[in-house]
């Protein structure tokens, strides 16, 4: 019988060739990550401008940002009525530049020219995080900010980078 604080994951993590050590993901990381995701969102819109190949930028974001490739992801966009959720990455990279859903025009190609977060607040354990508070879009021809709600969950990728696996973001609520 074993005793003390082992438990039979710990035993059975053992015995498969060492203990596994968590690796907790940080507000920090979290913070670097929605930096990542802002700048790529501007880089697109900026490629789209000068005609540049704004769909392999796209491609890279989400292919590298989200995910899809990891298991399950969540992605309920700001700007989706018909088509709300967002379940493949085509899909996702659909509203980023438009595609496969006819309600998409490009939501990266407005071009903003600034992202910014402020975070309400964080929740993070030993393999994932959520994130949850405003982002604000600056568009590049009117300098006006669009204020966002959002929602961002993260996991760990097998690189070590942080993915998303939640993405929900809304306009705020306005009382009629």
């Amino acid at each position: 019988m074993i005793k003390g604080a082992l438990t039979a994951s710990v035993v059975g993590a053992f015995l498969m060739g060492g203990p596994v050590i968590a690796h907790p993901i940080t507000e920090a990381e979290v913070i670097e990550a929605q930096k990542v995701w802002g700048n790529g969102i501007v880089e697109i819109g900026k490629a789209y401008s000068n005609s540049g190949n704004y769909e392999a930028l796209a491609a890279e974001h989400v292919d590298t940002l989200y995910g899809y490739d990891e298991g399950t992801v969540l992605f309920k966009p700001t700007k989706a009525a018909a088509h709300q959720f967002r379940l493949t990455e085509e899909e996702a990279l659909s509203y980023f530049v438009g595609g496969i859903i006819s309600e998409d025009s490009g939501f990266a190609l407005q071009p903003w020219s600034a992202v910014r977060f402020e975070n309400a607040e964080f929740i993070t354990d030993t393999d994932s995080a959520i994130a949850m508070g405003n982002y604000f879009f600056t568009d590049s021809t009117t300098g006006k900010e669009v204020k966002v709600e959002f929602t961002f969950g993260y996991i760990r990728g097998a690189d070590g980078k942080l993915l998303i696996n939640i993405h929900h973001s809304a306009l705020p609520y306005t009382a009629n």
